[in-house]
């Protein structure tokens, strides 16, 4: 249900999240904190957004591979500086 507020708004906040869900809040911290373990969602500050793709593939490459040529800041994919 989370995931799907998240994408159908685009970019949302946990206290919208709160308000369009009628969930408790501390129901909908723990949904926001799998979804973004299995890298379905980013957070950056407040915003919460659904990640693509190919951002949940690379994400979870770079999370387990230290030899990975990416980095990934703000949902935009990067090569790593040398």
């Amino acid at each position: 249900m989370i995931y799907h507020l998240i994408a159908e708004a685009k970019t949302a906040t946990a206290d919208l999240l709160v308000k369009e869900s009628g969930l408790d809040p501390g129901v909908v911290e723990s949904s926001l904190c799998r979804l973004q373990r299995y890298f379905l969602i980013e957070r950056a500050g407040e915003n919460i957004r659904v990640m693509s793709v190919g951002e949940s593939l690379i994400r979870s490459q770079i999370q387990y591979s230290d030899d990975m040529p990416f980095t990934i800041e703000n949902g935009v994919i990067r090569e790593k500086k040398k």
